[in-house]
């Protein structure tokens, strides 16, 4: 559904990626990982758009992204950080999202009436606190119904019950065979939303494989301390080919 083909992007001097190459399929669910400055960030802002690579290709669904702008309409984008104009209303803002497009007449508001949004209607943006602010930008990721997902630290600043329901949709969600991508330093929450690993290191793909082909290899059963045997072996420039067992 996304695959990203010889990608390499380099700001100033620094290679942020490098030859990077990934394929992102359809019905699963993948925790990107990696540490600060390992080009997450950037490969989720070049699939959107947002960043031009230097060389290399995305292609969305069969089609290249160079140039083209429709294929953004397949994917609901949750930001970390959701920045929106001070003074407009949640109503407002749903509803200007909505004009733009047009050519959707049913809207998925699942998360809108489960966060009681629709409540607040009429309340501005800027008069929200940090949370509310994160349930509008769950809500308007999920609101048109999009084929992919890309959810970036979803769960960041959400009370547990909101954590909860958004949990409860996004695994809703892959069950109809969506692919979703998922960044967390909640390494707990990526175990239970995710199928598939990939860490990133220096702007390389250090990992691709299975949740349960990470723990195998690791020899760990734990989700967060088999990746902190991938941060050992990406900082000692030793790919994980070896099982090693836990002591």
């Amino acid at each position: 559904m996304i695959s990203v083909k010889h990608l390499y992007k380099k700001f100033g001097k620094l290679e942020v990626l490098r030859d990077f190459n990934l394929e992102f399929e359809a019905g699963s669910s993948y925790a990107l990982m990696g540490p600060n400055g390992s080009g997450k960030t950037t490969l989720i802002k070049t699939i959107l758009g947002m960043v031009i690579p230097d060389t290399g290709e995305i292609m969305v669904q069969g089609e290249s992204i160079k140039g083209n702008f429709k294929y953004r309409s397949d994917i609901g984008y949750m930001p970390q950080i959701g920045r929106y104009p001070g003074n407009i209303k949640i109503g407002q803002l749903f509803t200007m999202m909505q004009d733009i497009r047009p050519e959707i007449s049913e809207y998925d508001m699942e998360l809108v009436e489960a966060f009681g949004l629709d409540t607040m209607m009429d309340k501005a943006m800027h008069t929200l606190s940090g949370g509310t602010r994160q349930k509008v930008s769950a809500a308007l990721a999920f609101m048109f119904d999009p084929d992919i997902l890309i959810l970036d630290e979803p769960t960041a600043g959400l009370d547990p019950m909101a954590v909860e329901v958004l949990k409860r949709k996004i695994k809703k969600e892959r069950q109809k065979g969506k692919l979703i991508l998922i960044t967390s330093h909640i390494l707990s929450e990526l175990d239970e939303l995710t199928n598939h690993a990939i860490y990133i290191f220096e702007g390389k793909v250090f990992f691709n494989d299975s949740v349960e082909s990470l723990k195998e290899i690791t020899g760990e059963k734990r989700f967060s301390t088999a990746i902190a045997r991938l941060m050992e072996w990406s900082i000692k420039k030793n790919p994980p080919q070896i099982k090693i067992s836990h002591v």
